[in-house]
């Protein structure tokens, strides 16, 4: 049986992840409108991914025998001024989840729960990926500025992007 703190403290991390699902489906919409549908694609992949994510933690909850308690989902922002100020806020974002990932781990040990521990190492590798996928697209549209033309270049290839579903634990 799950810890009471520490099923308290996956509850609040399952909402926060639903929550990224639901701020990168604003992104999403966002490029959908903007009409860069490469980024609409790396969107929809974020979307699965943090969809993922969420379950993954929903299910670890029920197998240790906890209760999941679903949330309200506070509305995000769902425009921007660019996609350089988009991107600074997904890197924003991801750097959040990092520190709510390691604060859940905080939890964790300081209740002992060993196969939480091994089980969060996972979601503290991935957002080192996630960062670091996020600061390469950041540092691209930092490079790109104003132009319009290597704009649409970084748009053919972040279309090439898929989803693959993880294995987490």
């Amino acid at each position: 049986m799950i810890n009471e703190k520490l099923e308290k403290a996956f509850n609040d991390q399952i909402n926060k992840e639903f929550y990224s699902e639901y701020l990168y489906l604003a992104m999403q919409a966002y490029f959908e409108r903007l009409n860069l549908k490469g980024f609409v694609n790396w969107f929809t992949v974020q979307v699965q991914e943090e969809r993922a994510h969420a379950m993954g933690m929903f299910d670890y909850v029920h197998q240790r025998g906890g209760h999941v308690e679903l949330e309200a989902i506070e509305k995000p922002v769902t425009n921007w001024s660019s996609p350089l100020q988009c991107f600074e806020e997904v890197l924003k974002h991801e750097e959040f989840v990092t520190s709510r990932i390691n604060a859940l781990m905080d939890v964790a040990e300081e209740v002992k729960d060993r196969a939480a521990l091994s089980f969060l190492d996972w979601y503290l590798k991935e957002q080192v990926e996630e960062e670091s996928t996020v600061g390469d697209v950041l540092a691209t549209l930092k490079l790109i500025k104003d132009d319009s033309k290597a704009l649409l270049m970084l748009d053919k290839d972040l279309a090439a992007r898929t989803f693959t579903a993880p294995v987490i634990g």
